[in-house]
């Protein structure tokens, strides 16, 4: 999600360098828990918009530690709004770009990934910038615990079926899939704002996917 260029969005985030947003984050490289000061498992959301969906699972979460990815500035400069507004210790911003996610975190430092309604990028010779593309797939399997999982949501059809194909080509395997999440009873499901805005619109997509043991290697 994109917004209009927020003037100075840089510098107010570096207001809260190391409170909440975190500038150099290459420098906590499999130290992530030390700035945490707890050995909670680290989850992270790609992509994150205005961040309700991550400050309200870090909201629900406190025994977790979130860290929020946006490559935008100005979009991430609301996500710390809601940050400082609710006090949340357990969830950092870092403004970078999700292609470069091994300069960032050892491998196994991470147990959860979260990709919610990103950019499909719909034109045939533009695939490999969509998040499921295996280039990226290569990127999360570095970073993800033996145990851990990926969580994607969509409302866009040809996406989710290029991320089915792609995770399946690329040694993970699939569980929990919806092709309606909205209208499954007692399944826990906190929205993103684009979620709330859209999904009257068409169904949301939704899969868990995990790495093989032998794609781990």
């Amino acid at each position: 999600m994109r917004l209009r260029k927020i003037k100075n969005a840089q510098e107010r985030l570096q207001q809260n360098d190391n409170k909440y947003y975190i500038t150099s984050p290459e420098s906590y490289k499999g130290k992530w828990n030390e700035l945490f000061n707890n050995n909670n498992p680290i989850h992270i959301e790609i992509g994150c918009g205005k961040g309700q969906f991550i400050s309200s699972l870090a909201k629900l979460n406190k025994d977790i530690n979130y860290i929020a990815i946006e490559k935008y500035d100005s979009v991430l400069l609301r996500t710390l709004e809601k940050v400082i507004d609710l006090g949340l210790d357990n969830l950092k911003l870092i403004n970078i770009d999700a292609d470069s996610l091994s300069n960032y975190f050892m491998e196994n430092e991470v147990s959860t990934i979260y990709l919610n309604f990103s950019d499909p990028w719909p034109k045939n010779h533009h695939a490999k910038r969509r998040l499921t593309s295996p280039l990226f797939l290569e990127q999360y399997k570095r970073v993800l615990k033996n145990d851990g999982v990926l969580i994607q949501k969509t409302d866009n059809r040809h996406l989710f079926e290029y991320s089915l194909e792609s995770f399946s080509q690329n040694g993970w395997y699939l569980s929990n899939i919806y092709l309606d999440l909205h209208k499954e009873e007692d399944v826990f499901n906190i929205t993103t704002e684009y979620e709330d805005k859209w999904s009257k619109k068409g169904p949301i997509y939704k899969l868990e996917a995990r790495l093989n043991k032998e794609a781990k290697k």
